[in-house]
């Protein structure tokens, strides 16, 4: 299984996503949970304390890897390896928290300035290897757009999720990141509608999301909050949330399953 998690900054995705890994790592399988957003919070979302967050280097920090993988330096010009090995890097680099294992992307400035640039080419070859190439289940928490997806990449996940919460700038990513998937072959797109307060902010949700298929939806609930602050997984501090998300993953795997 191969999903990609994606919203608008604040409407909940990192929690989705962490949730997600630890309800599948629970069920015996072998997690990779990769933090593909410039404003990586995933580590603090799975449990990782403050301190061992600290060391963990995103890859695309990483410019003797990056230089040893595709002879250049990060931000160079030039010639370059555009396929780069890859295929060590998740048990190189990943941080392992209970039965997952971590990898933080990071984005260069050179990387975020659009640039076919030697960092930006290893990410995403390792993104491309983790999605296409890997048995194990792969959540991917991405920011709100995903076209620094291929679509050799894009076309092998199984469901993009578009967490989104009561507002019409928060469903108007729904629709943006629809399109873009259908451009990029993706089969299957899902809404989950998160921070909702009662049946009126799920009925403005689904009245404004139109044909997307809705997998289900996470109530505002303050133990999120609390893991947050306490720099908790949610997995462990909100069972009613937990136990909502896992009903979402029950509807998108049978879903998947009958198509």
């Amino acid at each position: 299984m191969k999903i990609a998690v994606t919203g608008k900054g604040g409407v909940g995705k990192t929690t989705i996503s962490s949730i997600l890994s630890y309800l599948f790592a629970a069920e015996g399988k072998k997690v990779i949970a990769v933090d593909a957003d410039p404003d990586a919070n995933l580590a603090s979302a799975l449990g990782v304390s403050r301190e061992d967050a600290a060391k963990i280097r995103p890859i695309a920090e990483l410019g003797e890897l990056i230089e040893e993988r595709t002879g250049a330096k990060p931000g160079s010009a030039g010639i370059y390896k555009l396929n780069p090995r890859v295929d060590d890097l998740p048990e190189g680099l990943g941080f392992k928290i209970d039965g997952i294992t971590l990898l933080i992307m990071g984005k260069s400035k050179a990387a975020s300035s659009g640039c076919y640039c030697p960092e930006n080419v290893l990410l995403r070859r390792l993104l491309k290897h983790l999605v296409v190439e890997r048995d194990e289940v792969v959540i991917v928490d991405m920011e709100a757009g995903i076209e620094h997806l291929t679509r050799g990449t894009a076309g092998s996940v199984d469901a993009f999720i578009v967490v989104v919460e009561p507002g019409q700038r928060r469903m108007q990513t729904a629709g943006v990141v629809r399109d873009m998937a259908r451009e990029l072959g993706v089969k299957k797109v899902f809404v989950v509608a998160n921070k909702v307060r009662g049946p009126e902010d799920l009925d403005f949700i689904k009245n404004g999301i139109g044909e997307i298929e809705i997998a289900g939806s996470v109530s505002f609930n303050h133990d999120v909050m609390e893991a947050d602050i306490k720099g908790a997984s949610p997995f462990g501090f909100s069972p009613g949330t937990v136990t909502e998300v896992e009903k979402i993953k029950r509807v998108i795997e049978k879903i998947l399953d009958a198509g």
